[in-house]
C-alpha cells in the first residue's frame, strides 16, 4: 500500500495521469506515454526494475501472433535469442514447454535470418508473463532504484552541504526513511536535482553553514524525526556522537 501510494505521488507530482492495480509481486501503471511513465517509476524506491509491455489473451494463438509481431523487428540476420517464460494460474502448458514452443515458432517463422537459440548470452531477449487469463510481453528491463519504499522505515532529517550529504540523504531514502532535507548553498543544487525528485512531499529547509546543525536540530525536533543524517567523516564521527547521541547516522 505504501508502494502504491508513492507510486501515485510522483505521477501527480509530474502532473501526470496513470490507473494503477496489482497482483503479487507486480505492479501494472496504465499511463498515456510510456516513455513519461518510466521516467517517473524510475524514481520510485521500491521499483526494482520496469518494462513497457504488451498485453493479450493468455491464448496460445495469441501469444505467438503478438510475441512474433515484436521480435521480427529485433531479430536482425545471424542474432541470438531466448525467450524466458514465467506463468501464474491454470494453463494447459508449463512455463518450459511454453518457452520452447515459441522459441520453435521464433525460428520457423524466419529460417533464412540463421537465428540461432542461446539461453546464457543471447543478444535479443523475448519475455512473456502470462498472469491468469493476460499475458504480458516485452523485451527490455529498466532498472528501477530498488530498496524499500519512503515512509516505512521512519523520518529522518539530512544535513546536504554537498556531494556528500546529498549521497547519505539518498541512501537513507533507498532505505524507506523519508527525508526531511536542510541545504546549505552549496548542498542546494543537489537538493533540486536530485533529491526533490525522488520524494516530491520532501520538507526543505534553507540555512547558512555556521548555523547548519542547529537548523537540522530545529527540524529534527519539530518533525520528530527518528535521526539525523549528517556528511561526516570517520575522523568527525566521535565528535558527532557526543553532541548527538544516538540519533545520529
Amino acid at each position: 500500500q505504501r508502494l502504491r501510494r508513492n507510486i501515485l505521488d510522483q505521477f501527480v507530482a509530474a502532473g501526470a495521469s496513470c490507473r494503477l492495480h496489482s497482483d503479487h509481486g507486480h505492479f501494472y501503471v496504465e499511463a498515456d506515454t510510456a516513455d513519461v511513465a518510466v521516467t517517473i517509476l524510475k524514481r520510485v524506491f521500491g521499483v526494482t526494475s520496469l518494462s513497457v509491455v504488451e498485453e493479450v489473451a493468455s491464448d496460445r494463438d495469441a501469444i505467438r501472433g503478438r510475441l512474433l509481431a515484436i521480435a521480427g523487428p529485433k531479430l536482425v540476420p545471424g542474432a541470438s535469442f531466448a525467450v524466458r517464460a514465467r506463468r501464474t494460474g491454470q494453463h494447459p502448458f508449463t512455463s518450459q514447454e511454453l518457452a520452447r514452443d515459441l522459441g520453435g515458432d521464433v525460428l520457423d517463422a524466419w529460417p533464412d535470418r540463421g537465428l540461432r537459440v542461446d539461453l546464457d548470452h543471447p543478444s535479443v531477449e523475448l519475455f512473456v508473463e502470462v498472469r491468469g487469463p493476460r499475458t504480458y510481453l516485452y523485451t527490455d528491463r529498466v532498472a528501477g532504484p530498488g530498496g524499500l519504499p519512503l515512509g516505512v522505515a521512519g523520518q529522518v532529517v539530512a544535513l546536504v552541504d554537498g556531494r556528500r550529504g546529498a549521497l547519505g540523504a539518498y541512501l537513507m531514502m533507498k532505505r524507506g526513511c523519508r527525508c526531511a532535507v536542510v541545504a546549505t548553498g552549496e548542498g542546494e543544487p543537489f537538493v533540486s536535482a536530485t533529491l526533490r525528485r525522488f520524494d516530491p512531499r520532501s520538507v526543505v529547509e534553507r540555512s547558512p553553514v555556521p548555523d547548519a546543525e542547529d537548523s537540522v536540530r530545529a527540524l529534527a525536533e519539530s518533525t520528530k524525526a527518528d535521526g539525523v543524517v549528517l556528511p561526516l567523516s570517520v575522523d568527525d564521527y566521535a565528535g558527532a556522537r557526543e553532541r548527538w547521541g544516538d540519533r545520529v547516522v
